[in-house]
């Protein structure tokens, strides 16, 4: 029996035969079906939760780490690590009452949240301070870093981006072999 992380692919129990049939080629089928399933349902995870957590989809993309199946490891891994995402990436705009950043599909305002400095009526400047979105927490000097509240390995696991990978792998599978049998057996 197979199993795709926490996706069980009851289905895959009519392919013992075929592939205890090619008998060394078989690994390298697994590998190559795992793999481009693996690519596929990448794809379609970046693409979900980007939508899911208003990240672009760049960002995420570099946040998601492949594990590629080989002919000995027949195993394909997405993971990623990482903490409290910053407001930073999150398209933040800096308006008179605060920042607006568009978290979750929705813009939202962190209001007394600034990413320049200066006064509006003069010009703001520019700090450096590398873009992020700061609030003053007590005196001039005081400040705090604002965070996002979303963590993507926890986004990862959850809602749409853990459905539409189940999905892929459910429907994208059990074809993929089946196609890469027939091309080792010559069919």
């Amino acid at each position: 029996m197979f199993k795709v992380g926490e996706v069980d692919v009851a289905d895959l129990k009519q392919f013992d035969n075929l592939l205890g049939a090619l008998g060394q080629d078989g690994p390298k089928v697994i590998n190559r079906a795992l793999n481009r399933t693996g690519d596929m349902a990448r794809t379609c995870v970046v693409r979900e939760l980007a939508k899911q957590t208003g990240l672009p989809q760049k960002t995420i993309r570099k946040a998601v780490k492949v594990k590629r199946a080989s002919w000995q490891d027949l195993e394909y891994r997405l993971t990623s690590s990482g903490g409290d995402v910053s407001l930073k990436y999150f398209k933040a705009r800096e308006t008179r009452r605060g920042v607006t950043a568009f978290v979750r599909g929705e813009r939202e305002l962190f209001e007394g949240a600034f990413i320049k400095g200066g006064s509006f009526s003069r010009g703001r400047v520019v700090l450096n301070m590398g873009g992020h979105v700061f609030q003053r927490i007590g005196g001039r000097t005081e400040l705090e870093k604002l965070k996002s509240g979303v963590f993507i390995p926890i986004e990862m696991v959850e809602g749409a981006t853990a459905k539409a990978f189940e999905e892929i792998v459910a429907d994208v599978l059990p074809r993929r072999l089946d196609h890469e049998i027939n091309r080792s057996l010559g069919l």
